[in-house]
């Protein structure tokens, strides 16, 4: 799949310790994912977030790329940089963020890598998406959002659109667009996995609404 796969993330090592730079290479080609959604008023906005808290958490590594050399580093030299304000604060509150950007951006992925969908609309995404805010975000948000999110599920594009916007136009049977998305799913899904596990064993995350 063209946009999903134009950039390789690295495989997560045993030690599950992530590199900061190739992790932010590869993760910055990815906010255009939302362009394909159009509904631009709620999902540019998702876009923008994620692009900026790569670029928030890039200027922390660029300071001191030797300090910063993992994602575990950050958030460990952070908490003793920043004391009681920490986790909410610097890089750690926005690789925190971006990680849930991207859990709904997966879980959206693989739901319909998975076929689910609903049967009398096969060829709509709205139980795909609907599937991933509430993994990903919806817990985070307050009532506004919340509605705002439930309501632009209805202008979400065709599962076929959707597709071919990934191929960045190209035609391409459906089968050999969800394989293309599977294999991303494989490539990027233990990565995420990992943040997720570092946050919880660092005490870092936080359920705060936006």
């Amino acid at each position: 799949m063209a946009l999903l796969l134009e950039h390789e993330f690295k495989p997560l090592p045993a030690d599950k310790q992530i590199e900061t730079l190739p992790f932010l290479e590869a993760v910055a080609h990815l906010p255009p994912f939302f362009d394909c959604l159009g509904t631009p008023i709620v999902y540019s906005p998702v876009k923008a977030d994620l692009t900026g808290n790569i670029k928030k958490i890039r200027a922390v590594y660029d300071s001191n790329p030797a300090k910063f050399k993992t994602l575990q580093n950050i958030l460990e030299v952070e908490r003793e940089m920043h004391g009681s304000a920490w986790p909410k604060t610097g890089a750690t509150l926005a690789l925190m963020w971006l990680k849930r950007g991207l859990k709904f951006m997966l879980v959206l992925l693989q739901s319909i890598s998975d076929g689910e969908r609903d049967e009398e609309h096969p060829n709509l995404i709205r139980v795909n998406a609907m599937k991933a805010y509430e993994i990903a975000l919806k817990k985070y948000h307050g009532w506004m959002l919340q509605k705002l999110f439930t309501g632009s599920v209805y202008a979400l594009p065709y599962k076929s659109d959707l597709l071919k916007a990934l191929e960045k136009g190209k035609e391409v049977k459906e089968e050999e667009s969800v394989e293309k998305i599977h294999q991303f799913l494989s490539r990027v899904t233990p990565i995420l996995d990992a943040i997720y596990e570092m946050y919880t064993k660092m005490n870092a995350e936080l359920s705060y609404k936006a």
